[in-house]
């Protein structure tokens, strides 16, 4: 698998440009914990986990819809949210994530690879940078 650099994902990350104002960023752990600590140095906000799985560390499903392994215990109500994942397959994940969510006032996805609201990448699968082999 190909495996991109550090500082091209990281240009990335600083030229995106976001044509919104957000409120809180939530990210989905474990892949998003990263792309999230680089949007929280960036954009400034309050970051919060929300802890969803539905795939093992090889990228195969282990269950048959994406699972909540320990409860919301931040409020959302009336916020702003930037929904933040590292890869977007089939989306199930985030759409559950949005249901999770929907006392929020809006949310907006961010995937560092993958089909979202805001992307760096949009391609075949690759190794990022952080991930430990």
């Amino acid at each position: 698998m190909v495996t991109k650099s550090f500082e091209e994902v990281a240009e990335k990350f600083r030229n995106i440009r976001f044509n919104e104002d957000f409120d809180l960023i939530v990210a989905i752990a474990n892949g998003g914990i990263i792309p999230a600590a680089i949007l929280n140095q960036r954009l400034g906000l309050e970051l919060q986990l929300l802890r969803i799985n539905l795939r093992d560390t090889n990228q195969q499903p282990i269950y048959d819809k994406p699972r909540l392994l320990s409860p919301v215990d931040f409020d959302v109500r009336d916020k702003r949210v930037l929904l933040v994942e590292d890869r977007v397959k089939t989306g199930a994940t985030l759409e559950y994530a949005k249901t999770l969510l929907s006392e929020a006032k809006s949310v907006k996805t961010f995937a560092v690879n993958g089909n979202a609201d805001y992307a760096l990448y949009n391609e075949s699968c690759f190794c990022f940078p952080w991930i430990i082999q």
